[in-house]
């Protein structure tokens, strides 16, 4: 006859049996990298909103950039990025987010651009409503303009837990030096800056010094606006680039920029939801190592 004791053993197996095939069918999740001041994590692939969210009231545009969103939050997408500098776009991602209910794994990231501080603080709080959310996890200064008035209010707001993140964005090789003494200076967790397989200056001082100072970076332009998916489209990918887990040219260039240390998150843009999921597949299976970014570099200056 069979002892309490056997019965338990064999119900806890079938229990654990039934339970496997769930576990062999869980999705996979994307890498995430850390922010080193605080305890948030974040998908290395982002997703920006320059120029592909501008579309007004069009709203044939807006359930396209529905789908997109969608598409991003179902494949673990967490931070999307934004300013007011991109016409109409934050208006797009607030009714999009509305559409979708709010996904729970959205990272709010956006920019005040503007001369004075107290409109900043005005246009602050337009985006937020715009986007439909209580606070922003990640509010940046757009391209250092009034960087110092603004910073004092961030600092402030963030104290005070009306933003979570504070940071400060260029995508001009000209500004690099003044980011990077307010970098040395300041207590901001992001920089925002362009890097990606054909514009490395960043890695000389930037990506060092951030790494130091423990902020985390977020990268724009990483296909210098399309310009590099054009130029490598229709040659082949790198013969190793399976090793690295790259599909496609989208997946090696972005793969090549968030394998950097110091790389917090890449937000390439798009209006398509394939792209979308090229873009995001980034994320996901290996990353290569620092001698594999060296022949990554080699094999693409080669072509």
């Amino acid at each position: 006859m069979p002892t309490r004791r056997h019965f338990l053993i064999a119900t806890g197996a079938a229990g654990l049996t039934a339970a496997l095939p769930r576990l062999a069918h869980a999705a996979p999740q994307p890498r995430t990298k850390a922010v080193p001041s605080t305890d948030l994590r974040i998908p290395v692939i982002g997703m920006g909103s320059w120029l592909t969210f501008d579309i007004g009231d069009d709203a044939a545009a807006q359930a396209g950039r529905n789908e997109v969103l969608k598409t991003f939050f179902a494949m673990g997408g967490g931070l999307i990025d934004s300013s007011p500098m991109y016409g109409t776009s934050e208006d797009v991602i607030g009714r999009g987010l509305a559409a979708l209910g709010q996904p729970p794994g959205l990272i709010s990231a956006t920019k005040v651009w503007t001369p004075g501080k107290d409109h900043g603080i005005r246009q602050m709080e337009a985006s937020r409503r715009k986007w439909g959310i209580d606070r922003f996890e990640v509010m940046q200064i757009h391209n250092l303009l009034g960087w110092e008035g603004h910073l004092e209010t961030l600092k402030a707001w963030r104290a005070e837990g009306r933003v979570r993140q504070i940071g400060i964005t260029t995508s001009h090789g000209r500004r690099h030096d003044d980011l990077a003494e307010i970098m040395d200076r300041e207590p901001i967790d992001f920089v925002q800056l362009t890097y990606n397989i054909a514009d490395r200056e960043a890695e000389d001082h930037l990506l060092p010094l951030a790494r130091e100072r423990g902020i985390a970076v977020i990268v724009n332009r990483p296909f210098q606006r399309g310009a590099l998916i054009d130029h490598f489209q229709g040659r082949p990918l790198p013969p190793f680039a399976g090793d690295m887990g790259a599909k496609n040219w989208a997946q090696v260039l972005l793969k090549f920029i968030v394998s950097h240390p110091a790389v917090t998150c890449a937000i390439p843009a798009t209006t398509r939801v394939d792209h979308m999921k090229e873009n995001m597949g980034a994320a996901f299976g290996p990353m290569p190592d620092e001698e594999m970014r060296r022949r990554l570099v080699g094999y693409v200056e080669s072509l």
